[in-house]
């Protein structure tokens, strides 16, 4: 299986800004495994009650299969 990978999908949040999200989204995947690649299949967001923006980023993550 030295050429297959595994994919797994997260949703990274931020008040900073879309790839903030992103960056979230990878860093947290990362501390469960090595990550050799991403994909970001969505980006969306939503107003929160104080007026401010929430970000919002869906990542497929792929790591590599032993």
């Amino acid at each position: 299986m030295a050429n297959s990978f595994e994919i797994i999908v997260r949703v990274g949040i931020s008040t900073k800004s879309f790839s903030d999200a992103v960056e979230q989204a990878v860093k947290e995947a990362a501390k469960e495994g090595t990550v050799n690649w991403f994909k970001v299949e969505e980006h969306r967001g939503r107003v929160l009650p104080d007026g401010n923006l929430e970000f919002q980023a869906t990542v497929n993550i792929g790591r590599k299969l032993n």
